[in-house]
């Protein structure tokens, strides 16, 4: 069988090309065509009132800084304008906000079975740990950033993690959300400290090799407020070795970045950072990566989609 490629349309001269990281964001794409286009923002208000449509200059700056995104109608109305101003084909601006879902297409929501099992897998250890509570995990909030750093012994074992992250509750009277961690490696006991919020159960499963712990936010949040939560997992490690650490995230983030310290005496012959659209898909992209003079590696995505994101190592032969 023969396959005919078609030829792609042409680029405007301000179109940018997806990096290692994915697509360009909102921000890139509205910087580099304000830039192709010689406008000044003031001019660019101008000819949005012109339209009338206003938006202030503090607003066009967040948005091309990546500070906000628009999300309202009335903003999405005026990206649709800046498209036609800015001459960029229809949709170009649109499609790269975070929050933007097309017409006809609603995003899964966060508490969607199946968008829970592309990352995690069929009776993952995590639906085996939660039982029925694993189909509306989180149902009343969202997350929007993480951050979390992994600590790893001389022996190559996860010996403890911690983990910031902001939610907005999706509905009103949302006061908990769970995590759910497993070890590869094996754990004889876990401890979780909870340094912001208000600590739950914790249920260690040692037959799964996973915990289930519950953070309550101390209060009933309204619809659309958000919280931020830290907690700390220290592990007593098995006799296993850990040779990755990922994050399985049903929903694209605003924000992540997973840092990983290793024991100076025992630093990896090689790490590399990853990312897998399901939790059984190739890596869309695996780039190597070095031990910095803190004996660390990170990653830190400009965008985060919805998937596996980790970073991977291997021990010295």
């Amino acid at each position: 069988m023969t396959s005919h490629a078609q030829t792609p349309p042409a680029q405007a001269p301000h179109a940018l090309t997806p990096g290692p990281d994915g697509p360009p964001s909102f921000a890139e794409v509205l910087h580099g065509a304000l830039r192709s286009s010689g406008l000044s923002l003031e001019r660019v208000r101008h000819r949005l009132a012109a339209q009338g449509i206003r938006i202030s200059l503090t607003t066009l700056s967040y948005w091309q800084r990546g500070r906000s995104e628009p999300e309202r109608a009335d903003s999405l109305r005026a990206v649709e304008a800046l498209e036609s101003i800015l001459s960029l084909p229809p949709r170009t601006l649109r499609s790269s906000i975070r929050t933007y879902r097309p017409r006809g297409r609603m995003a899964a929501p966060a508490h969607d079975l199946a968008a829970s099992r592309r990352v995690f897998g069929e009776n993952s250890l995590a639906e085996q740990a939660l039982g029925a509570d694993f189909a509306v995990l989180n149902e009343n909030v969202s997350t929007l950033s993480i951050h979390e750093t992994v600590t790893i012994d001389e022996r190559f074992r996860l010996t403890s993690l911690s983990i910031q992250q902001v939610m907005r509750a999706t509905r009103e009277g949302a006061d908990h959300f769970t995590t759910v961690h497993t070890f590869d490696g094996g754990a004889r006991a876990v401890r979780a400290e909870v340094r912001c919020g208000v600590a739950g159960d914790v249920r260690f499963l040692p037959d799964l090799g996973t915990v289930v712990i519950d953070v309550r936010f101390g209060r009933r949040l309204e619809k659309n407020e958000t919280v931020v939560v830290a907690y700390t997992v220290h592990v007593e490690p098995g006799s296993g070795v850990d040779d990755h650490y990922e994050r399985r995230t049903r929903t694209r983030l605003r924000d992540y970045l997973l840092h990983v310290y290793f024991h100076p005496a025992a630093l990896p012959e090689v790490c590399h950072r990853y990312y897998r659209e399901t939790y059984d898909a190739e890596p869309a992209y695996r780039h190597r990566m070095a031990p910095d003079a803190s004996h660390s590696v990170h990653s830190a995505p400009s965008r985060c989609p919805a998937g596996v994101h980790g970073i991977s190592w291997q021990r010295p032969h």
